[in-house]
């Protein structure tokens, strides 16, 4: 029987590439966001392979009909992605508005937490789950403007740390995969609020930024290993980038 594999945020981005590169590797994904237009363009790109659930991992009520959704396909749920996240802003802590703070964590912090509530049960039936979060080196590397960012990514990889530890003895891997920078069409543009001067400016002068498929290709690889292998956590960033505040740009 074919495998369940739940991909959050899957409309654009991260998420996008994943469900591709999962259902390529014989996943049936569901792929969960908010926007249906972008979720039924996906469907007819991918196929048969991929069922779309619209879902707003902010709200209670709609993860709930997400685990419903995924429960009624019938087939054993082996892999969730908790990808859907992001940042709001680039203010300092002394100004930096309250409402992005709280937009920031309930998505990339509770939001992860109600996906995985709701499917833990279906993955430990299966026998074989593993849950991959897709985190962020501002997880664990503070940086000027980020607070915000920085906050919510470190309350996720805390929520994926102690997951770990509470999971020991049963059947589920927890993987995080913490990208730096990485282009996509719209992680920075949403950041500064449709902004595509700053958006474009973060990029600026580095040769090859990591893109969405090669955060996918390593998604992929961490979910397909012996299910005895667990990836605690796998830092990606292009070689233009040798930390978070060191960045190789060329003019």
């Amino acid at each position: 029987m074919q495998k369940i594999a739940v991909v959050t945020g899957a409309s654009s981005g991260i998420g996008a590439a994943t469900a591709r590169r999962l259902a390529g590797e014989g996943f049936h994904v569901v792929a969960a966001a908010r926007r249906a237009d972008r979720l039924e363009a996906l469907v007819k790109e991918i196929g048969a392979n991929v069922t779309a659930v619209v879902c707003d991992v902010t709200s209670d009520e709609s993860v709930a009909a997400l685990a419903a959704a995924v429960a009624e396909l019938g087939a054993p749920v082996a892999l969730l992605v908790n990808n859907a996240g992001g940042a709001v802003g680039l203010d300092q802590v002394a100004d930096g508005s309250v409402a992005d703070w709280q937009a920031m964590w309930d998505v990339n912090v509770l939001g992860t937490l109600r996906v995985t509530q709701a499917l833990l049960p279906a993955l430990e039936a299966s026998g074989a789950g593993t849950i991959v979060t897709v985190g962020s080196t501002a997880a664990f590397t503070p940086y000027e403007g980020g607070g915000g960012y920085v906050a919510a990514k470190h309350g996720q990889t805390a929520l994926v740390g102690t997951l770990r530890l509470e999971l020991s003895g049963k059947p589920i891997r927890v993987i995080e995969i913490d990208p730096g920078m990485v282009r996509t069409d719209e992680f920075s543009l949403n950041r500064f609020g449709g902004d595509q001067a700053r958006a474009d400016a973060i990029y600026a002068g580095v040769k090859e930024p990591l893109v969405a498929d090669d955060i996918a290709d390593v998604i992929a690889f961490a979910a397909t290993r012996p299910q005895h292998v667990n990836i605690d956590r796998l830092v990606v960033r292009p070689i233009a980038q040798a930390a978070q505040h060191k960045v190789h740009r060329e003019h």
